[in-house]
């Protein structure tokens, strides 16, 4: 849960509603076939549905407030044969963005882990 204090009061955030967030943001990059779960831990259940499925948008994705600004993490899949330096920038850019227009909230660093070529 992610809270802050305005001049209003204090505004809790949760935990899902950055993940489904960044995760639709990074998901609608050109070249971006999903994400990927980060825990090497995972069932072969949750791994077939997250393969078949677009509903699993928040997986790959942690996010940390140090100091009143974000860090985010993304785990992704991306489509063989792309630039991956150029489907990087693009991620950081349309992440940073739409996180920050929609919680007013500045992200200071978003890392990009590229661990799957489909």
């Amino acid at each position: 849960m992610i809270k802050f204090e305005n001049p209003n009061g204090y505004i809790e955030i949760t935990n899902n509603y950055f993940a489904n967030l960044v995760g639709r943001a990074a998901q609608s990059c050109f070249g971006v076939t999903g994400m990927v779960n980060s825990n090497p831990c995972q069932s072969i259940k949750s791994a077939i549905k997250s393969r078949s499925s677009k509903d699993y948008l928040d997986q790959g994705v942690a996010v940390k407030n140090i100091n009143d600004k974000l860090i985010i993490d993304l785990h992704i899949s991306v489509s063989y044969g792309v630039n991956i330096s150029a489907i990087v920038e693009s991620i950081v850019s349309k992440v940073r963005y739409t996180v920050e227009e929609a919680t007013d909230l500045k992200v200071s660093k978003v890392n990009v882990y590229v661990d799957a070529l489909n």
